[in-house]
């Protein structure tokens, strides 16, 4: 469009012929576009770009050893307004004076600051030196509009002088000791490490020597075994043989036992039994007949004491004589006291019967095992005496 004027991104727009103001002869524009009215305004732009400087400077130290340094410096113009305008005013009908001018700006701080430190806090701190420079100038340089981006110390060189190399000389001495120290470490690791292999080789093989051994052992018992398996295997059978033979003798032997039991000693038992039990029979028989001669003797005691039983209950009745008997039951009373007399008679007379009879017939018994009681129970005599 007819009068309208943009700026590239890395500049700025300065229109003059205007009332810029009393704190800025022209206008600034950045970022964006203006109307210039033809004749009346002037339009010029001032880079805001980043440039760089190189400064190689001889220095005196603060020890009077003369170094040379070389240094780069990065800078640009400000965007805030102050710092174009100020720019502007200074370098806008040359700009490429603005890396020169900063060079020599920075060529002054840097000699006056190496003046007071010493070689070796210049070797050993570089970036102390680089803010102390920066710090120096950043007054002079905001005057002018300018801002530093980064200032690098790039080399100190003392001129042949060999100074900072004999400053080095200690710490590559140190350097070299420890790297030889290093190296002894090292080798001397190293041959650890060779001998633990050494060693752990030698081992292995003695493990395995041993483990083959082992082996070895192993496949010559497996071998004896199984060369003993046969012998083994007959010795069993001829065992079991032996087992069965044995077996088999036993099963005859108890079997010929059980024919001598059933021929000869079960009939050996039954005709003593038989012989025991006529024996018995006999003697039975014999005591019996023994028995039937006393019995005679006996029914004629029997008889005599028979005769003589009203006289005994005669006797027991003279007992009651001069008694007072009072009778409670009337005539059952009397029938049971006469009752009673009458049984008091028979059982005196069967004491008397048993008394006489066990002194008499003493001598005529017959001489076995067989108790009494059988032969009372099996007595006609007695039995006859229980009959009366």
């Amino acid at each position: 469009m007819f009068g309208y004027r943009v700026p590239q991104a890395d500049q700025a727009m300065l229109i003059s012929g205007g009332r810029g103001g009393a704190a800025a002869p022209f206008k600034v524009v950045t970022g964006h576009g203006a109307f210039v009215v033809p004749v009346f305004r002037k339009v010029q732009f001032l880079s805001l770009s980043l440039f760089e400087s190189e400064v190689e400077e001889p220095c005196v130290t603060k020890q009077g050893i003369a170094l040379t340094v070389r240094a780069v410096i990065a800078a640009k113009v400000g965007n805030d307004t102050e710092s174009i305008v100020n720019a502007g005013q200074r370098f806008l009908s040359d700009q490429r004076q603005m890396p020169t001018l900063t060079g020599r700006i920075f060529a002054g701080h840097l000699r006056s600051i190496i003046g007071s430190m010493t070689v070796e806090e210049i070797i050993t701190e570089r970036q102390k030196l680089a803010t102390e420079v920066l710090d120096g100038s950043k007054g002079e340089m905001a005057k002018m509009g300018l801002i530093v981006d980064a200032l690098q110390i790039q080399n100190i060189d003392d001129g042949g002088l060999g100074y900072i190399r004999a400053m080095a000389a200690p710490h590559n001495a140190r350097i070299q000791q420890q790297a030889q120290i290093a190296q002894a470490n090292a080798d001397q690791a190293a041959a650890e490490a060779q001998q633990q292999s050494l060693r752990q080789q030698a081992q292995y093989e003695r493990d395995t020597a041993i483990t083959q051994a082992g082996f070895a052992a192993e496949t010559q018992a497996a071998q004896a075994k199984a060369a003993q398996a046969g012998p083994l295997s007959d010795a069993q059978a001829q065992q079991e043989v032996i087992n069965a033979k044995t077996e088999l003798a036993q099963r005859q032997a108890s079997l010929r036992e059980e024919q001598l039991v059933a021929e000869v000693i079960k009939p050996a038992e039954a005709d003593a039994e038989k012989l025991r039990i006529m024996a018995r029979a006999e003697a039975e028989r014999t005591r019996i007949q023994a028995e039937a001669a006393a019995s005679s003797n006996r029914v004629a005691l029997d008889q005599a004491l028979i005769n003589q039983l009203p006289l005994i209950v005669e006797k027991a009745a003279q007992g009651l004589a001069g008694a007072k008997v009072t009778m409670l039951n009337g005539s059952d009373g009397l029938s049971d006291m006469i009752s009673g007399l009458a049984a008091q008679g028979v059982a005196i007379f069967d004491t008397l019967r048993g008394e006489v009879g066990s002194d008499k017939p003493a001598q005529d018994l017959p001489s076995h095992s067989e108790p009494k009681g059988i032969a009372a129970k099996d007595d006609p005599a007695q039995g006859g005496d229980n009959q009366r």
